[in-house]
């Protein structure tokens, strides 16, 4: 399935599970779906450790036209890029002790700003979630090799 068919899958039925075979296809997955992407989206991404949640950040960040070197903001928990077409909040709230953490970083401005947000381990802050998001889950599949994963899109509401 090449990326077109993809968007439209998802557009047509709400939700789609793709399989990537290396990091050069989880991160062309992200790009296509960063280059979708629309001011005022939140994309949520989960999967366990070493699933390919930075390669896919990579590849959004690439298809929303950051130049720059992207990594997992875990210490920082919000990272922000503005060198693409569309400011990148890129939130990693694996080390958040308490929601309201995400108070004082101001997460409001960015889920309902300007900008597109992509926000990973977002099942630990999952009640200020907006309604409306892309869910994103990177499943690996050891059965099929070391680099095989299962990636599920879901539109919510």
């Amino acid at each position: 399935m090449d990326m077109g068919e993809i968007l439209s899958e998802l557009n047509r039925e709400g939700s789609i599970t793709v399989a990537s075979g290396s990091p050069e296809e989880t991160f062309a997955l992200g790009k296509m779906l960063g280059g979708q992407s629309r001011a005022g989206t939140v994309f949520t991404l989960t999967g366990d450790l070493g699933a390919g949640k930075t390669v896919f950040a990579q590849g959004f960040a690439a298809g929303l036209g950051i130049g720059e070197p992207v990594n997992s903001p875990t210490f920082t928990i919000l990272q922000v890029y503005e060198g693409g077409r569309l400011p990148f909040y890129h939130f990693d709230v694996y080390r958040i002790a308490d929601v309201e953490e995400m108070d004082e970083i101001g997460y409001e401005d960015c889920f309902y700003g300007e900008g597109v947000c992509l926000i990973e381990w977002a099942d630990m802050i999952e009640e200020i979630l907006p309604e409306s998001r892309i869910r994103i889950t990177i499943t690996k599949d050891p059965e099929r090799g070391f680099d095989h994963r299962s990636i599920s899109v879901k539109r919510e509401k």
